[in-house]
């Protein structure tokens, strides 16, 4: 039987999940993106390079969802696609100079809406809030 803290914990965890996207959704569209473009444009500008596979699964979607999503962003000059040596299928996704800057535009961004969203929490708190949910991530893999 779950207990009060579970049921309320799980609930609180899915509001603030779903508050913490609309937040960072709208703050993207006033700067004239949509979420998808703009998680592409900072797993992008973290990792570099990397294969439209590799993307799609840090972005979970699948293949066929990705394409559309890197049209526009190839369409607005922020990313060129490249071929992989020795797989004629598979591409390279790299940001453009364009891209590199809407990418860091959009990590600071991000460092802004973090500071919005924690503030005044405790250090202390945040490192039990990582575990808790550390633990949540092994539980949700082991019932797979």
């Amino acid at each position: 039987m779950t207990t009060p803290a579970k049921a309320v914990f799980s609930e609180e965890l899915i509001k603030v999940s779903r508050k913490m996207r609309n937040l960072f959704d709208a703050r993207v569209r006033a700067e004239g993106l949509t979420l998808p473009r703009a998680r592409a444009l900072i797993f992008l500008g973290r990792k570099g390079c990397m294969t439209q596979t590799e993307l799609a699964e840090m972005l979970e979607i699948e293949g066929p969802t990705l394409v559309p999503l890197l049209d526009s962003l190839e369409k607005q000059g922020l990313i060129r696609r490249q071929p992989v040596d020795g797989d004629r299928r598979a591409k390279h996704i790299a940001l453009t100079s364009a891209g590199q800057e809407q990418a860091a535009h959009m990590d600071a961004l991000v460092q802004d809406f973090r500071r919005d969203v924690l503030k005044d929490i405790p250090e202390e708190d945040l490192q039990i809030a990582i575990r808790v949910c550390q633990a949540m991530v092994r539980n949700i893999e082991a019932a797979n």
